[in-house]
């Protein structure tokens, strides 16, 4: 036997002896369950073959009857509310295989490759990593007959359970290469094999059912009559998974590293450098999604081609970046995206549901819910972001009763004259934060109650699953996605994920006050809004981005000093008395 396959094989034997161990602990649990009734059992035999009769054991006998049915009633609790529960699943995207043929074969043959059993299935999530996850359900686990493969070794005929579904992040397929995806998938295919081995399948399943029942014992609004027994059967899974915790990390321990050891002979080269592009996709999705599309979301747009975007948007970091020199250059080969039938319609359910994950938007597209094509993304959202905000700004200005240096009657913002109103102009915002006596805190306080009353109003409605297929890989099959992927999770508010923590008033007023520049660059200094797309919206001047007009705004927001902007606004000739436009 070789290095490796010893090394495998001392993998596959820890692994089993840490299931071993999960399911000992089970059998204590439930031996512990059932110890009182045998007592019981023994002491009504005993009083039959009249060996221990009298008062004194009458009472004793009752006692531990009762004691024993109190304890099997527990018991029976907690087993009920283990085959009720629903472990959670990860949101994902259905791909079926008549909508990616191509890529359904090259997981196959990779599984041949490596001789280990095949996913029962394949699933994108909007995120930068893969993995394997068991969706049968504990009450009803379809179960398939077929020889362990791998790290089973398990007696000919056992019956075993269904392989696990194969979950590739989205964003591996637009920017890898189909060598690079292979390689990348190998030591995650190679795990099925531990899937198939029925003491791990086991342990897996007691340790989910427990994890199950503790999050359901944390949800609220349930009623009296089943929040008690959901609390009984809570407190006592906490008590056997912290039992678990450390033999279910070492098991999984030992199948990660059987199954990377065991991968190591397809494109092990190649994984090394596929791995460095595994950073970079994270390093450019995290970007995508927090100066990109975050605003959009906002904004209550979504933009529907993210996948393609994290393309140009590590294109871009590659150009600027030389640690990513010669990555642009891999483009020329074929993309992995290239195994979908469809990778528009695929591309576009990701989208949707890193909108849902990431912000809590909606299921499906309505009113105030719209997808955006990046063509459109600088005129749809970044100008209608700015001068939404430049309006918020000056609606809190208002009710502060900030006074305006132009007088009643010039044009307002439809070219139709304004009766004792404010025309919204940017020397009105500068000269109140310049000011001597100008409030700062109170205007960014306004902003802030302002911001909250506008997301609270346009809040994400729960989405509708069936609605959802019409944007499902398989260009509107309801087949694609059967029910909401969010739907497992009940009642738990969206976004699962957030990507920003709540932002300050300070920080919000910044924003409000460079969108209120960035009016009045566009509409007196022929300016426009732009995508960059590393850092979102954008100011281009005369054809060029402007990346310096966030320090002197600071500067103006916390110092109260104009000086550093009005040299900008010079440098660019923005004219801040001409009134602005707004939505």
């Amino acid at each position: 036997m070789s290095a490796t396959g010893s090394v495998e094989e001392l993998g596959a034997l820890s692994a089993r002896a840490r299931a071993l161990a999960l399911l000992r602990i089970r059998s204590r649990a439930t031996a512990v369950a059932i110890l009182p009734a045998a007592a019981a059992v023994v002491l009504f035999v005993a009083e039959a073959q009249g060996r221990l009769g009298g008062g004194a054991w009458d009472t004793a006998r009752w006692a531990v009857t009762a004691c024993a049915a109190v304890v099997l009633l527990l018991a029976a609790t907690v087993s009920v509310a283990v085959a009720r529960a629903r472990p959670a699943i990860s949101p994902t995207v259905p791909l079926t295989e008549k909508a990616a043929p191509d890529l359904y074969r090259l997981v196959r043959d990779l599984a041949d490759r490596l001789d280990v059993p095949a996913p029962s299935a394949i699933a994108l999530t909007p995120d930068c990593d893969s993995w394997l996850e068991d969706r049968t359900h504990p009450a009803a686990r379809p179960r398939a007959t077929e020889p362990a493969g791998g790290l089973a070794g398990g007696r000919r005929g056992r019956r075993v359970p269904a392989a696990p579904v194969l979950v590739i992040g989205s964003p591996f397929l637009w920017w890898m290469r189909v060598a690079e995806l292979r390689a990348v998938l190998a030591p995650v295919v190679a795990g099925t094999g531990p899937s198939a081995h029925p003491d791990i399948a086991a342990a897996r399943r007691f340790v989910r059912g427990l994890d199950a029942v503790v999050a359901d014992a944390s949800v609220p609004g349930q009623g009296f009559l089943r929040r008690i027994p959901s609390a009984f059967a809570g407190s006592v899974a906490r008590v056997l998974l912290r039992g678990c915790r450390g033999h279910a990390a070492e098991m999984e321990r030992c199948v990660a590293a059987a199954a990377s050891v065991r991968a190591q002979g397809v494109d092990y080269g190649l994984r090394i450098v596929a791995q460095e592009q595994v950073g970079l996709a994270y390093a450019g999705w995290d970007r995508l999604l927090t100066r990109v599309a975050l605003p959009a979301w906002r904004m209550g747009r979504w933009p529907s081609r993210l996948d393609a975007g994290v393309v140009s948007a590590l294109t871009e970091l590659s150009r600027r970046d030389r640690l990513a020199d010669g990555f642009a250059s891999r483009l020329g080969e074929r993309p992995a995206c290239d195994l979908l039938e469809e990778p528009g319609a695929a591309d576009e359910a990701a989208s949707l549901l890193a909108a849902r994950l990431f912000h809590g938007g909606p299921a499906e597209t309505g009113p105030g819910w719209s997808p955006v094509d990046w063509q459109q993304y600088p005129e749809e959202v970044v100008d209608r972001k700015w001068r939404t905000e430049a309006a918020r700004l000056h609606r809190v200005l208002d009710t502060m009763g900030v006074a305006t240096n132009i007088s009643v009657g010039a044009q307002g913002q439809g070219g139709a004259p304004t009766d004792g109103s404010a025309v919204p102009t940017l020397s009105r915002v500068i000269d109140h934060l310049a000011a001597p006596g100008g409030n700062s805190e109170e205007l960014a306080a306004g902003i802030g109650a302002a911001v909250a009353r506008d997301e609270a109003g346009t809040a994400a409605r729960p989405g509708a699953g069936a609605e959802e297929a019409r944007s499902g890989p398989e260009g509107g099959s309801a087949a694609a996605v059967a029910a909401d992927p969010l739907d497992v999770w009940g009642p738990v508010p969206l976004p699962l994920f957030p990507l920003q923590p709540p932002r300050t008033g300070t920080e919000l007023l910044a924003d409000h006050v460079v969108a209120m520049v960035c009016c009045a660059a566009v509409d007196t200094a022929g300016a426009a809004p732009g995508l960059d797309w590393l850092d979102g919206p954008a100011l281009l001047v005369d054809g060029g981005r402007r990346s310096d007009l966030g320090a002197p705004v600071l500067v103006l927001v916390e110092d109260g000093d104009a000086e550093p902007l009005r040299a900008w606004l010079s440098t660019v000739g923005v004219r801040a008395d001409k009134p602005v436009r707004l939505v």
